[in-house]
Formats: C-alpha cells, structure tokens, sequence
C-alpha cells in the first residue's frame, strides 16, 4: 500500500518533504556530491534554513537536486534548489528572473529560472545570496496566499 501522507513541514530535527518513490534524503545530495562539494550543500541547505525555517524539502537524487519551498509543489510553491554539478553547486531559483539582483549573481537566461554557481564556501557566503533567498521565500508566499 502507497503511503498517502502529504509534505511535512521542516523540524529542526525532520525537514518536511513529500512522499513519493521517486524522492530521497538530502543525504542521497550528500552522496551524489563529491567530498569537496558536500560542505557546500550542506552551507546551502543552512542558508535556506536560516531565510524559511519551515520550508518543504523535496530531494530527486535522479536529477540531483533537493529543491525548497513554501509547499510541495515545484514550479508554483517552490523558490530555490541546490544542484549538485561535477566541480560546482547550483543554487537556482525558479523564479529568479523576477528578483531583484543588484550583486549581479544570478545566470541564465531563459523565461524564470536563475543560478548561482558556487564554488566554494565565500560564494555562498556573500550577503547578496542572502537577500536574494530572502526575496525568492518572499515571493512564493505572496504567490501562495494569492496576494
């Protein structure tokens, strides 16, 4: 029998995310991460928290990403997700062309989706990863309540 129990909401000791075969654990991120890259999603994953304290976790080891959000679904609800590359880590907003970027961070160029490579632990450290997590949590509870 499938187990029907929707996205949890983060603990300090369980992140919320939701039940699907296809998930996994920000340990299977870890895994997939060489031991270089490990700390930097792990620094990651703590700027998140420290931006949305109860955020929902969804981890697809497949694509090799936990993505993060105000609920469980990935493009309406969820704003941000560490990609583990070979030599570097993404930190990507789904809606990234939409915020306000004045550090001049963020990649890409297509319709909504922006990134961030970061290559060591002072490139997540900056404060203009910060705000723009901080604007990215904004934005997606705005959508959320429909304001």
């Amino acid at each position: 029998m499938k187990n029907k129990a929707g996205p949890r909401r983060r603990t300090a000791a369980r992140p919320a995310r939701a039940r699907n075969p296809t998930h996994g654990d920000f340990a299977d991120i870890l895994s997939i991460a060489g031991k270089d890259l490990r700390t930097l999603c792990a620094v990651l994953r703590g700027l998140i928290g420290s931006a949305h304290a109860d955020f929902v976790e969804i981890v697809w080891p497949r694509q090799h990403i936990a993505s993060y959000g105000v609920g469980p679904s990935k493009m309406s609800e969820h704003y941000a997700y560490i990609g583990v590359q070979e030599s570097y880590v993404n930190l990507g907003f789904y809606h990234g062309a939409a915020l306000p970027d004045p550090e001049r961070l963020l990649e890409g160029s297509g319709k909504k989706l922006r990134h961030i490579k970061i290559r060591a632990a002072s490139d997540a450290k900056r404060a203009g990863v910060a705000v723009l997590l901080r604007h990215a949590v904004a934005d997606r509870r705005r959508h959320a309540s429909g304001a």
